[in-house]
């Protein structure tokens, strides 16, 4: 059913990076209408957004009401609730060990140097229909780094409010909430309720959406578009490991990809043999099957340098070391939005509870980005203040350094404040 590739073949890696290039550059989804729906919402605000929810989702309630909200955390079960407040309070404790320390530094001058982080004014949340996993591991490190203002977007589902982020929300203390999506959600925040950043993952629509209001707003340092997985596997792997890993990931959007990487033949045919079967009793099969069979794929390889380079290129937003051997990889793998080693890891609970954030980065952004963490809401300031002795001292070879780059108002600014002699 899945494409195989062998490493045997030379170009191996050409043949590679063409297979991820297909899915990565969007080709393979019309995603021109985004712009035209974002130009409309930044001119006609509220009235667009209205027209673009009723299209595509019948809805014409944008703004619930209190009671409504409050109406609908009731009827969740007390078993989700239990559940929301596990995850919350896991996630909210790694997270807080994450924080930084403002930078405080003083030279023989009695120059005062100083490096402070301020926390986003302001921050949209974008979280795709049923998912109050993904608000907890957006909002929770923005309150920790001590983000003001926070603004919820979350799509009804099959009409109706979902009650279990509306609890998460409420846990979290968000008050400003809004029942849109896709494309026209990341507009309303960008150019309606105007936050400073806007961040949650989505489909390949939302995720252009987000690269193009881009610098009217900001975005994560990432892509984090549709989900992807790399499993690795050796012949003592169980191959219902295997396979509910790579279907994990596919249920979730048709666009998601996921890679088995293994250097056992056996292991594959048997992964091939068994997916089929495995795939018919789940609820999103159509979904699952759709996106294994156009993105999926399985790298079969020669040895553990070949592994090793291949992960590198994915770049997978998760990856799973399934094997017995993973420290021979460990040190070696540098290209990965989060990692999960052995047997008893299987990516699908970071999704919710282990504390780690699930907002990673997609479409091989891993290369040069870090998942969701609390950097991402703060701004970094830097203070001077400089003493009479100090740019008397530091200013003389400044002044250098502008008149050799011929600019001589630079040059004249640090002049008038050095002592005549």
């Amino acid at each position: 059913m899945i494409k195989i590739l062998s490493c045997k073949n030379k170009n191996y890696l050409t043949k590679l990076i063409d297979f991820l290039d297909k899915r990565r550059s969007g080709k393979e989804a019309d995603t021109k209408i985004v712009t035209k729906i974002l130009k409309d919402i930044n001119k006609n605000k509220t009235t667009a957004i209205l027209k673009y929810e009723k299209k595509f989702s019948n809805n014409t309630e944008i703004k619930p009401s209190p009671d409504k909200i409050n109406k609908a955390i009731k009827s969740l079960n007390p078993k989700i609730k239990k559940a929301i407040d596990f995850a919350y309070n896991r996630i909210f404790k790694f997270h807080s060990l994450q924080k930084f320390k403002d930078i405080n530094y003083k030279d023989k001058y009695n120059n005062k140097l100083e490096h402070k982080y301020i926390p986003i004014q302001s921050v949209g949340i974008y979280v795709p229909a049923n998912l109050p996993s993904t608000l907890l591991m957006n909002a929770i490190p923005a309150i920790i780094a001590g983000v003001k203002k926070i603004v919820l977007a979350n799509p009804k589902l099959n009409g109706k409010l979902n009650p279990a982020v509306l609890y998460a929300a409420k846990k979290i203390g968000i008050k400003e909430i809004y029942s849109m999506g896709g494309v026209q959600a990341i507009g309303s925040l960008a150019y309606i309720q105007k936050v400073n950043k806007i961040v949650g993952p989505g489909n390949i629509y939302v995720a252009r959406a987000k690269r193009e209001v881009f610098g009217d707003v900001g975005i994560e340092g990432m892509i984090a578009g549709p989900s992807e997985i790399a499993v690795v596997a050796d012949h003592k792997t169980s191959i219902d490991e295997v396979i509910t890993s790579m279907i994990g990931q596919a249920e979730h959007d048709v666009n998601s990809q996921c890679i088995l990487i293994s250097k056992h033949k056996k292991l594959i045919d048997k992964f091939n043999r068994n997916i089929l079967n495995k795939l018919k009793d789940l609820p999103r099969k159509n979904i699952a099957y759709k996106s294994l069979k156009n993105n999926g794929i399985i790298v079969y390889a020669q040895n553990d340098k070949q592994i090793i380079d291949v992960i590198n290129e994915i770049a997978p937003e998760h990856l799973e070391l399934n094997i017995r051997n993973y420290n021979n990889y460990l040190n070696k793998i540098y290209n990965s939005g989060s990692i999960c080693i052995g047997k008893y890891s299987p990516m699908a609970v970071t999704d919710y509870n282990v504390g780690t954030n699930h907002v990673l980065p997609t479409l091989g952004s891993a290369k040069f980005s870090s998942g969701l963490n609390l950097n991402e809401f703060y701004k970094k300031i830097n203070y001077i203040t400089l003493s009479k002795k100090g740019v008397e001292k530091i200013g003389e070879y400044a002044t250098y350094l502008a008149e050799y780059e011929e600019l001589e108002g630079h040059a004249q600014s640090i002049k008038s404040r050095i002592r005549r002699k």
